[in-house]
């Protein structure tokens, strides 16, 4: 009777453990998790604003190639 005792308090005693451990590491994971959208986001504004730029740099150059057959 001893034994299962001392075995049902170690059960326990471990079980509490692992569920703090966990949410440590749940918290850890999270704020990683937070820190990696947050650069995705900011990798994907870099892109938009590229694709932007280049519209308008098409767009700058075909100007550019209309005035330079008017003058020419």
């Amino acid at each position: 009777m001893e034994s299962i005792v001392v075995a049902c308090i170690t059960g326990v005693v471990t079980l509490v453990g692992v569920i703090l451990s966990n949410s440590k590491s749940r918290a850890v994971m999270e704020v990683k998790l937070d820190a990696l959208t947050a650069k995705v986001e900011k990798h994907n504004r870099v892109l938009e604003r590229t694709y932007a730029l280049e519209q308008d740099m098409a767009v700058a150059k075909h100007d550019i190639a209309e005035i330079k057959g008017k003058v020419a």
